[in-house]
């Protein structure tokens, strides 16, 4: 992985490469180098095998990320609506195109496009001091950068509409009751904790959980009968690697399968 990052900071343990959107100062407020590190960071990821798990945090204990750092864009030329067309909507493609698992590390506030950005992990891991909020509201603005795609999905129609209208904060407690986060722990475990997943899942088969997540993006958007003949495609697929095969060895020799992600 690069380590040349203006705005991130990126490490790799076990697997596991940490993604730390790293500026503190202003809540990790995307910014256009940060936008444009995140892009990179993520296709880097990609294409690295050392690379089985991603965990994204903010830096710091205060934000995950606080959405558009609007004063830097109050001094662009560009458009909210090219700025989303050429920065946010590749990052977000990317990160539900990626096919190697993404938890989310809400550490703290995560608001606006920072929140959306939350919603395109895989799974998200709140500290009980943190909050969401479909900010956008609060200055005239609709939800962008997926947030219409995530949240009804996640939560349903009517409590999405009530988050992007009413813009009030949601807590961990109510995110974890309504769907949008899948833990909750107290946020001098939350590193911990997340780390611990996020290792279970790099030991897991790596390509088998890309295919999933190809395979539930395809769902969101297609009837029954396209589906079945999909996962019969996707399964087949999955037959033929090499974790499979591990797999149904050490099911017949009665031992751990040692996956290697191929």
């Amino acid at each position: 992985m690069s380590s040349s990052y203006q705005t991130v900071l990126c490490s790799l343990e076990h697997g596991v490469l940490t993604i730390v959107m790293n500026r503190p100062d202003v809540f990790n407020a995307f910014n256009e180098q940060m936008k444009k590190d995140l892009n990179y960071a993520f296709k880097e990821a990609e294409r690295d095998d050392a690379v089985r798990c991603i965990v994204l945090r903010g830096a710091g204990d205060k934000a995950f990320s606080s959405g558009q750092d609007l004063k830097e864009h109050q001094g662009l030329k560009r458009s909210l609506k090219e700025s989303l067309e050429k920065a946010y909507n590749p990052l977000i493609r990317r990160m539900r195109s990626l096919e190697k698992p993404i938890v989310g590390m809400i550490n703290g506030v995560a608001a606006g496009a920072g929140l959306s950005v939350a919603l395109a992990c895989d799974m998200r891991v709140m500290s009980t001091k943190a909050r969401m909020i479909q900010v956008f509201i609060r200055i005239g603005l609709v939800p962008d950068t997926g947030s219409h795609w995530f949240l009804p999905r996640l939560v349903g129609m009517a409590r999405a509409f009530e988050y992007a209208v009413t813009g009030r904060d949601v807590t961990a407690e109510e995110a974890e009751r309504v769907g949008l986060v899948n833990r909750i722990v107290p946020p001098e475990e939350i590193e911990h904790e997340t780390m611990e997943l996020a290792i279970s899942l790099a030991a897991q088969p790596t390509r088998a959980i890309g295919l999933i997540k190809r395979t539930l993006n395809k769902a969101a958007s297609c009837d029954l009968d396209t589906l079945l003949e999909y996962e019969a495609c996707i399964q087949q697929i999955a037959s033929e690697t090499e974790d499979h095969k591990e797999g149904v060895s050490a099911f017949l020799e009665k031992r751990p399968a040692q996956f290697k992600g191929r």
